[in-house]
């Protein structure tokens, strides 16, 4: 008779894998039964072998709440490449933006302008999908942002933004909504801050499943800037706004409002390069980028993916941030599998890969996305090897 949780006399009981990999990402148990919904007694019990882990719903919890394919848990088989601990940076970052205090001096504290060209570069990393880079910056920038005197709204209004940003993309919506207020009350007084906070806050809000919200946050930006002169709303962050305002619009359901918010997008687009600035990225292009999203999340699947491959048969899509592109190629991945084209849909996430490799191996949607696809049939030779360094086998 084998031990609770064991598979066979060979392999360490699922239990114990559980501790360890919960442990190498350095969440404490208290913090990793939150991420479950379970209580801190659950998951010592079944660490300790008390208490069996059997029912693959909650296998399946186990294993994203870790980052890992369910595989892992199941055979004590670790991925072939080793991923990035974003567990611990996303509680580094959690506890930066609980601090209150300032910090200790136990370090010269940079100056603004050092804080600036931090975070300038920590802006860069991300457009390049380097968002491992961008972990590990955060932490400091945002408590040495925030004890910086003087006037530091503008500098705020960009860490924050950019902590918000990240962490949606790591599934941190709550704790991204967080940030994004703080980037909303670092702008008051402020409508051209305020527009970019807003960015960033209907991105996070849409993310909590709060796509009205979202929309709201969104026009009543675009609303405060209207009433700008032109040189100071600039078309860069009101686009943006009217495209994050329609994608929340497509969310809740709202077809007319989400076709009014891209049109007006579209005209304000109109004969304008691109731009790109501190994850602004505004022109034509970006507005038909998220026409095929709405398409999609309205039901359209195939107009979804007429709109996407006009979208990214051009130049400009290639002067879109690598983080933009790799992006929407894993979003576009839900429309080729719902009309049943499990290649295309490979195709696309190989694509965001060699893209901006970090965008597909640390966000949840991406590993989700391969997860569908791998486990449908047939696949290319690029997708296993992407599957692989995930940990997903058949």
């Amino acid at each position: 008779m084998t031990e609770p949780g064991r598979r066979n006399g060979n392999e360490p009981p699922i239990g114990r894998r559980m501790a360890e990999l919960r442990a190498r990402r350095g969440m404490s148990q208290q913090v990793f039964a939150d991420r479950i919904r379970k209580s801190k007694s659950w998951v010592d019990k079944v660490e300790r072998g008390v208490r069996t882990l059997d029912r693959l719903s909650v296998i399946e919890t186990v294993a994203a709440a870790l980052g890992v394919a369910p595989d892992v848990l199941l055979a004590g088989k670790a991925p072939r490449q080793q991923l990035p601990d974003t567990g611990g940076d996303v509680e580094r970052i959690r506890a930066a933006l609980a601090r209150y205090d300032l910090p200790a001096s136990g370090r010269p504290a940079p100056s603004l302008a050092q804080l600036d060209a931090q975070a300038g570069y920590a802006w860069t990393a991300y457009r390049h999908g380097h968002h491992p880079q961008v972990l590990r910056l955060l932490p400091d920038l945002l408590c040495d942002s925030r004890a910086q005197p003087g006037d530091t709204a503008e500098l705020l209004v960009r860490v924050y933004r950019l902590a918000a940003q990240v962490l949606v993309k790591l599934g941190e919506a709550d704790l991204a909504w967080l940030a994004a207020d703080r980037a909303m009350s670092a702008a008051a007084g402020n409508p051209w801050r305020a527009g970019l906070a807003a960015i960033s806050l209907a991105q996070a809000l849409r993310a909590l499943g709060r796509g009205r919200l979202a929309m709201t946050a969104a026009v009543a930006a675009v609303h405060q800037l209207d009433v700008e002169p032109p040189h100071v709303r600039g078309p860069g962050v009101t686009g943006t706004l009217l495209i994050e305002a329609a994608l929340a619009a497509a969310v809740c359901g709202d077809a007319n409002a989400a076709g009014e918010l891209t049109e007006r997008a579209a005209r304000l687009a109109g004969g304008q390069s691109q731009h790109d600035c501190d994850g602004i990225g505004f022109g034509p292009t970006p507005v038909d980028l998220a026409r095929a999203l709405i398409a999609m999340w309205s039901g359209d699947h195939q107009l979804a993916v007429t709109i996407h491959k006009r979208a990214t048969s051009g130049n400009a899509w290639h002067l879109l941030p690598a983080e933009h592109r790799a992006s929407h190629l894993i979003d576009i991945t839900h429309a080729y599998l719902d009309l049943g084209d499990t290649r295309a849909a490979g195709r696309a996430l190989v694509a965001a890969g060699r893209i901006a490799t970090w965008e597909t191996r640390i966000r949840p949607v991406a590993r989700a996305a391969l997860t569908a696809v791998f486990r449908a049939g047939p696949d290319a030779a690029d997708l296993s090897g992407l599957a692989a360094t995930l940990g997903l086998t058949r």
